[in-house]
């Protein structure tokens, strides 16, 4: 396969093997398939080796299966680098030593081609007392500044590609107001993407148009420094004082919100307490922040690495070849669970939380625009939702049986608990024969599915991105 266009000009460009110069060795995506399925392969028994190494060629060849750029680039090559797209490292402590070292290891993840997530609720709000040098916070949105033009400025890849940040606070911060509203000045954060995390509570006092409190601890507690995390619930279950700094109209808030959104396309919303509450590891750790496209929430050092199934190629005769589809769905779960073990990590908490706890991957699909106009199916329409409905069925239950499997053959992720596993909000919805699974062999993943962007990949491999629709039939892209 001779790649030609921007199609040829992204892959020499950012997924093809360099030489020291950083010219492209590889010359088509045959190599990089071979080298990416060798070097993925590598983690398995040397019995069964050479037999995954075919597997996951034959799954990648003619871009069906697409994994992530981090992995396009990386696997086999023998560099130290991250096959993992999407990060989240902790919130930072309240104090300059804190917010120096979050910046170190964003900056650390970033050169490696990864994207982070901060939620920086964690930060006194604007004004407040710093006692040790008689001074007052700058708040977390200036520190935000500062994040961002960390980020900006991080070149990676040759060039290629800025780093990517999403920052994030807390519906309860005193500072939240100034956070929804700051990209209004385009000089300021220009280097991140925004959300504000919303909670339940939140919504209800938004419905009743209610007074809502802005709060933050007491720093004056003598164990602030050494407890509080930025988890205001966590705070409060132990009996720590909180300040009400402000008290405000929750509907002025998401007002704000909707305003701020419509003139600059950001802060975006991420209902964080339902998003734990659904959460399949609801019962071992908590997630206070997103990747910088928002596809994932993840806990503190959480990674996830990424793969596409491309359902424009599984489209035949005006129908999806459902059979193929699984097959692909189940090899790519297996490759996934390699990278787990083949990464060479950033940080070690990092390896701690994939490794010996949630062995966390994310197959998701490119391609879905391009799939539906295929079967001559109309986005959106009444027909094309069946379709999506029984598509994705297809990829979840596939995965869900070869993670089971692979639980069979290799253990279940450290963390599994099946009896508590079993009462996850989307463990529930599963058919009974994969619950059964999950009972007797446990989960060798305990999440499975996400869907990405897909902007590079879907580019690389010439179709439709995501499951968005197809836009524009005639454009110039540069």
């Amino acid at each position: 396969m001779q790649l030609t266009g921007i199609r040829e000009t992204v892959f020499k460009d950012r997924y093809s093997l360099k030489d020291e110069q950083g010219n492209p060795i590889e010359k088509t995506p045959k190599e990089m398939w071979r080298r990416v399925a060798r070097g993925i392969a590598e983690v398995e028994n040397s019995k069964v080796r050479k037999d995954w190494e075919q597997k996951f060629y034959q799954a990648m060849e003619d871009f069906k299966l697409v994994p992530g750029g981090r992995i396009l680039s990386g696997a086999g090559t023998g560099y130290k680098v991250t096959f993992y797209n999407c990060f989240v490292i902790p919130s930072p402590k309240d104090s300059r030593d804190g917010i120096l070292d979050t910046l170190k290891q964003m900056v650390e993840i970033m050169a490696r081609g990864g994207g982070v997530g901060i939620n920086l609720s964690s930060l006194r709000p604007r004004g407040a007392r710093v006692k040790k040098v008689n001074g007052f916070s700058s708040g977390p949105c200036n520190w935000a500044e500062l994040f961002s033009v960390a980020t900006k400025d991080i070149i990676q890849q040759g060039g290629t590609r800025r780093g990517a940040l999403m920052l994030m606070l807390w519906d309860w911060h005193p500072d939240i107001e100034e956070f929804i509203t700051v990209k209004r000045d385009l000089a300021r954060i220009n280097g991140a993407n925004l959300s504000v995390c919303v909670s339940d509570k939140f919504m209800e006092a938004v419905k009743k148009d209610a007074d809502w409190d802005l709060i933050f601890p007491d720093n004056s507690d003598r164990e602030y420094d050494t407890v509080w995390e930025g988890y205001m619930d966590e705070w409060i279950k132990k009996g720590k004082k909180v300040k009400v700094h402000k008290t405000v109209k929750a509907r002025k808030i998401w007002d704000l919100i909707c305003e701020a959104a419509w003139a600059s396309a950001e802060p975006g919303l991420v209902f964080m307490e339902r998003y734990n509450k659904w959460n399949n590891n609801w019962y071992f750790n908590k997630i206070n922040c997103v990747n910088p496209c928002g596809e994932e929430g993840l806990p503190a050092w959480g990674v996830c690495n990424l793969c596409s199934i491309n359902l424009a190629a599984l489209v035949g005769s005006g129908e999806v070849d459902y059979k193929e589809l699984a097959k692909i769905a189940k090899v790519a779960v297996r490759f996934q669970d390699d990278i787990i073990d083949a990464d060479s990590y950033v940080f070690p908490q990092i390896r701690e939380t994939q490794q010996n706890g949630e062995r966390r991957i994310g197959l998701g699909t490119m391609g879905l625009g391009d799939a539906l106009i295929k079967m001559k199916l109309r986005y959106g329409s009444d027909a094309s939702l069946t379709v999506i409905d029984k598509i994705y069925k297809t990829i979840r239950d596939a995965a869900y049986e070869s993670s089971i499997e692979i639980a069979k053959e290799k253990g279940a992720f450290p963390k599994c608990e099946p009896k508590k596993h079993l009462k996850g909000y989307f463990i529930k919805k599963l058919p009974k024969k994969i619950r059964d699974g999950i009972k007797k062999w446990g989960i060798r993943n305990s999440v499975l599915l996400q869907q990405a962007p897909t902007g590079s990949t879907s580019l690389l491999s010439g179709v439709s991105s995501g499951i968005e629709p197809v836009y524009e039939f005639s454009f110039i892209r540069r």
